[in-house]
């Protein structure tokens, strides 16, 4: 049997999904995982110039290597090189290297951070559970008054 739709009942599953994927949008997360994204890749953007511009320069002159070299395989005829570009792959490497530290230090920073509340606030829970000098001392007579009564 071939069940017949209403456009009406088309439509408001349309809008279902057109509401659940504004709500998916417009969550806080998406949004900070966008803006993480931009920083980042403009951090990537500062790790690159920083590696071109002072890391390679200075492997060059200590190791008297060249950083951003590359080796010719073979020359063509027509004068066409076919070459391996190790130099650019060399300052992806240390591109990399630097990205992961600072990441790393970044997330031991926060994960302290974290830490830090997570105690204070276990301490404050601590602190606001403790049992004053007064309660323990009714406490202490409840006790008293119970052991009297059961004689």
């Amino acid at each position: 049997m071939v069940k017949k739709v209403d456009g009406k009942e088309l439509a408001n599953k349309g809008k279902g999904f057109i509401t659940e994927f504004k709500d998916f949008v417009l969550k806080g997360n998406v949004v900070d995982m966008a803006i993480g994204v931009i920083i980042g890749t403009a951090f990537a953007g500062i790790v690159n110039a920083f590696t071109s511009d002072f890391i390679n320069p200075v492997i060059g002159l200590l190791g008297g290597a060249d950083v951003a070299g590359e080796v010719v395989i073979k020359t063509l005829s027509d004068g066409t090189k076919i070459s391996l570009n190790y130099g650019h792959f060399i300052t992806q490497i240390i591109n990399f290297i630097i990205m992961a530290f600072v990441l790393f230090l970044i997330l031991k920073i926060f994960n302290k951070i974290v830490e830090s509340g997570k105690k204070r606030l276990v301490k404050e829970k601590e602190e606001a559970a403790a049992k004053s000098d007064e309660v323990v001392l009714l406490e202490e007579i409840r006790d008293l008054l119970k052991k009297q009564n059961k004689k």
